[in-house]
């Protein structure tokens, strides 16, 4: 049983974007309707573009990139931080037809070099963040972009593109066309990464969505806090926000600081933000020095997407701020979003779940793809027109992940009879101890909930009699004394036996990918020897 989207087009009088074709008009409406509203705010000055200045921008950047004799459809890299630099090479870009796939500034010049070559990128756009050893090491020539900011609001951009691009269609990039907007990887913390092509139409459904979602308009802020080059930022935070004329405080360095966090929401007076549980962490644990309280403009919701996020975090941060806090699930192949928690004004919150599909159906089935009873756990599948049509260069991991047009996730879930999803674990970390199968992510989570814990992880350890056994690597919050011992035995009255951790050590930090995520593939490298 396919469950129905609960919210796929936004209501455009009020809070809606425009029906948007994808990235070449996402700025359109407000440039012609409110063109000195504000768009970006940049630099350490806080100055701020309007939408009029931005899209002058982006048409100058397309009017440079479509004289190099590049073709519409064909493919350029990008690595830059979330600075305006970032905004602008992807909307001029798209201007000039061309499919720009943004890159993780802090790889290795040898992975930035493979996945350049597996794509067969004819040019790379280089930000002012990159350094400039690592940009030397690329095999592809490239283009320094530069956007000269004034305190006035007037900006101007440099774009060198004297070296000529690669000519020829190389790697997977013979199977874009015009219509593909984005390449983007994916985060690759099981497997190696792979490519997805997103075309203007998975993006335009995808803004439409979200901001149908959380009722984004013009009246709304937010702060840059996830990185562009995966979609939770890029789609999320910034081009919802546009598509729905709000406004975007890029931090000064391009990143998040927990540091100048709170003053950037003042000074792009936020009404909400997006973030992964690692950051909601970092500022509920900062929240009794850092934390403003009334002097914040007050938030209509807080978001939190791309990893779980164990409940008694989430109370804590909703008594802190004094704003609900809605829980989302997506993925790179469903141009993000798929399903939320909705605003309490449309429907009921529910404890340990990542809410109702927005703009896609959504179904939980068997190892036989036979739809699960509700309440029943199963393989969840998401179809609708986020999805993307496969991996580029991998015909083989296609065939294994889309069905029908189904998207295969491999995330193991559950619907409710109100059709919520809650999530229970990802099929590939499963743990088999001795034909008991067990969630790691149901593990962390209670892990999670004893006092004075901020992270844990869970892995498998082999073992010659069970095959694995489980094991625990657990983050204790700085100046609390609890030990592994009060930490198991708030484990065993919660757990069934077989789920308790037969090892668990105590740690500093836990590693994460770029985008946040617990990065599972250090950790079993690390733990579970």
């Amino acid at each position: 049983m396919a469950v129905p989207a609960t919210a796929s087009v936004c209501d455009a009088d009020r809070y809606g974007p425009p029906s948007v074709t994808g990235l070449v008009d996402l700025l359109d409406r407000h440039v012609r309707e409110r063109p000195h509203a504000r768009a970006l705010v940049v630099t350490e000055d806080r100055v701020h573009l309007s939408y009029r200045a931005l899209a002058a921008l982006a048409d100058d950047v397309a009017a440079r990139l479509g004289a190099t004799g590049l073709r519409r459809g064909d493919a350029i890299g990008l690595i830059c931080a979330n600075n305006a630099e970032f905004v602008v090479a992807l909307l001029g870009a798209a201007r000039a037809g061309l499919v720009l796939a943004p890159l993780d500034p802090t790889l290795p010049a040898a992975q930035l070099s493979d996945r350049l070559d597996a794509l067969g990128a004819q040019a790379l756009l280089l930000g002012p963040s990159v350094n400039d050893a690592t940009a030397a090491q690329v095999a592809v020539p490239t283009w320094p972009l530069r956007v000269i900011a004034s305190r006035a609001g007037t900006a101007t951009v440099a774009l060198d593109t004297s070296a000529p691009a690669v000519r020829e269609v190389r790697g997977a990039a013979g199977e874009l066309s015009g219509q593909d907007a984005l390449v983007l990887f994916t985060a690759g913390t099981t497997a190696r990464a792979k490519m997805v092509p997103l075309t203007h139409a998975n993006v335009a459904a995808s803004v439409r969505g979200i901001c149908a979602t959380y009722e984004l308009g013009p009246g709304d802020a937010t702060v840059a806090v996830m990185p562009f080059f995966h979609g939770h930022g890029l789609f999320a935070a910034l081009l919802a926000t546009l598509a729905s004329g709000g406004c975007v405080l890029l931090p000064e360095r391009g990143r998040f600081s927990a540091h100048t966090f709170w003053d950037d929401m003042r000074a792009a007076g936020a009404t909400w933000f997006t973030a992964v549980p690692t950051i909601h962490e970092i500022l509920l644990d900062r929240a009794g020095t850092e934390y403003p309280g009334p002097q914040t403009p007050p938030l209509k919701f807080v978001r939190s997407c791309s990893a779980p996020l164990n409940t008694a975090t989430q109370r804590a941060l909703e008594r802190t701020f004094g704003a609900p806090l809605l829980s989302a699930y997506g993925m790179t192949e469903s141009t993000h979003q798929a399903t939320s928690e909705p605003l309490p004004t449309r429907g009921p919150l529910k404890q340990g779940s990542v809410g109702l599909p927005t703009g896609v159906d959504l179904r939980v089935v068997d190892s036989l793809g036979r739809t699960c009873p509700v309440g029943t756990e199963g393989e969840v599948w998401v179809q609708g027109p986020t999805v993307t049509r496969g991996y580029l260069g991998n015909p083989g991991e296609t065939a294994r992940s889309f069905t029908d047009g189904w998207l295969r996730t491999g995330d193991l879930g559950v619907l409710d009879k109100d059709g919520y999803l809650s999530l229970t674990g990802r099929i590939k970390n499963l743990i088999n101890r001795g034909g008991e199968k067990i969630s790691p992510e149901h593990v962390e989570d209670i892990i999670a909930g004893c006092p004075g814990v901020v992270e844990a992880a869970v892995f498998a350890v082999p073992d010659a009699v069970y095959g694995q056994r489980v094991g625990a690597a657990v983050v204790v919050r700085e100046g609390e004394s609890i030990g592994s011992e009060q930490i198991l035995r708030y484990a065993r009255d919660r757990l069934a036996a077989f789920e308790v951790p037969d090892k668990l050590e105590l740690v500093a930090a836990l590693p994460h990918t770029a985008k946040g995520a617990l990065d599972r593939l250090a950790v079993e490298a690390k733990y579970g020897q």
